[in-house]
């Protein structure tokens, strides 16, 4: 039997003052993150600190502490987060494999045979790295693999600083929001019970038209500066643009409705053959025995690694997760919000994005936002009103990658602005402020488009009622 099962016959979670005490450890652990992100420490290995006052909070205030450790080991083991978990895992390994194969040098090496200079070069620099943003999955290591190569490149062609820094973390962003193996897409996916197919092929027009919008900013804002010669020795190679190919197996298997880790696993094998026989890779950066003990054994070790704390933190925030759900609190939540802010399918939505954009703005990272707002909130609430998973799965990830990649106390930010300033420190050019990111494109963009879309019914899809098939 599930450790979730049959949930009636389970002892409800009282905590003293009652059940919005709840809210308290969730409380605990947002305090945590907003303190390391204000002090510019936002790391996901550091939230764990935060997850676990929480739920030690949490057993100081309730009245059973068995009922309550019960509560978290569900929490810990219930299914959509094991999911979440395990795509995490494949999906850290393809994106591992991908770079290391030699991608980033094959995208430089078309951003710079393309012989374009100023706001053109800060396009081609966005749309590279949505190129590579929604190969890879992570805005992060989009920003850490193309900011060395393409913002130098970019300022000595004569690109305006500050927009090219922010066409990288914005193809980052869009990476993010539309990837199979992005942490938000299967975040949001896995906590709406969606098909990963359909949650991709559905958001694919949002995201383009998002893109779209930022592309026409950057060909407007992206030049004024003057083209000079550039120290950038040019040893980027045209094969690493083959990486792509396994990126493409993903998708098309995604929208085929194949399974995730099944997609996951032939993109995986994919980079690998390919990456072998172009010299990306040796059979010796898979696996080989490591001279010591505690050193990598390849690849593959390295990609699992990467995602460990992210593992770590999704279980801690299932966990508070459950705590809210079987202290009847997000029950009562939702009663209000059917009740005022969500009285119809419009407003629905509208409730669904405005409560997302809430918590991503004090965290550190979006996917803990979703995970918690996702089977809590937008699930039940999108469900009342027939709201298909694909729907519900885009209208959480679309909003929470909006305010977070403007917000200079978040992570993505954070490392972008790092980067860029480490970057123009070496090449003696400029930088721009960590506060540019307020002016991310692809953000605005975004947030316009889903706030749209909810109000005009634009993308929307409702679930398939059995009257509502066709006979066959």
């Amino acid at each position: 039997m599930s450790a979730n099962a049959d949930p009636a016959a389970r002892p409800r979670l009282e905590l003293y003052g009652g059940r919005w005490t709840a809210l308290i450890p969730a409380l605990v652990l947002i305090a945590v993150m907003c303190l390391l992100s204000f002090a510019e420490r936002a790391a996901v290995p550091a939230f764990w600190v935060g997850g676990f006052a929480a739920l030690v909070v949490g057993l100081a205030l309730a009245r059973n502490r068995t009922t309550f450790a019960e509560t978290v080991v569900r929490g810990m083991s219930d299914r959509t987060g094991a999911v979440v978990i395990v795509a995490f895992i494949f999906a850290g390994i393809f994106g591992t494999i991908m770079k290391a194969a030699g991608l980033v040098d094959g995208l430089l090496w078309l951003g710079l045979q393309t012989g374009l200079t100023g706001a053109a070069f800060t396009v081609l620099t966005f749309l590279l790295a949505c190129i590579f943003g929604a190969g890879t999955g992570t805005s992060v290591g989009t920003v850490l693999a193309m900011v060395p190569v393409l913002y130098p490149a970019g300022v000595f062609l004569g690109a305006d600083p500050t927009m090219l820094a922010l066409a990288l973390i914005a193809g980052g962003a869009f990476g993010d929001n539309l990837a199979p193996v992005s942490d938000t897409t299967i975040t949001s996916a896995y906590t709406q019970d969606a098909e990963m197919g359909d949650v991709v092929r559905t958001r694919l027009p949002l995201a383009l038209v998002a893109a779209a919008a930022a592309a026409v900013v950057f060909a407007f804002t992206g030049g004024g500066g003057t083209v000079q010669d550039s120290p950038l020795n040019g040893e980027s190679s045209p094969v690493g643009l083959l990486q792509v190919i396994p990126f493409a197996i993903v998708i098309v298997l995604a929208l085929r409705k194949q399974h995730i880790i099944v997609s996951l696993t032939w993109g995986i094998v994919g980079a690998i053959v390919i990456g072998l026989l172009t010299g990306g890779l040796a059979p010796g950066d898979i696996f080989s025995l490591p001279p010591d003990r505690d050193t990598s054994t390849g690849l593959i070790q390295d990609g699992i690694a990467g995602v460990t704390g992210v593992v770590m933190l999704v279980l801690l925030i299932m966990a508070l997760a459950q705590v809210l759900a079987e202290s009847g609190l997000m029950a009562a939540v939702l009663e209000r919000l059917q009740k005022s802010a969500a009285r119809g399918v419009r407003s629905a939505e509208l409730t669904i994005i405005a409560i997302t954009i809430l918590f991503t703005i004090p965290l550190g990272a979006n996917a803990p936002a979703i995970l918690l707002v996702g089977p809590t909130i937008g699930r039940p609430l999108g469900e009342k009103y027939s709201l298909s998973a694909a729907r519900r799965a885009n209208l959480l990830d679309c909003s929470a990658c909006t305010m977070f990649y403007m917000l200079p106390w978040h992570n993505a930010v954070i490392v972008w602005f790092a980067t860029t300033v480490a970057t123009a420190s070496e090449f003696g050019i400029e930088a721009p402020e960590i506060t540019a990111a307020f002016l991310n494109p692809y953000a605005w963009a975004l947030l316009v488009v889903i706030v749209v879309s909810a109000i005009t019914g634009w993308n929307r899809s409702y679930q398939r009622t059995p009257e509502q098939t066709p006979a066959a």
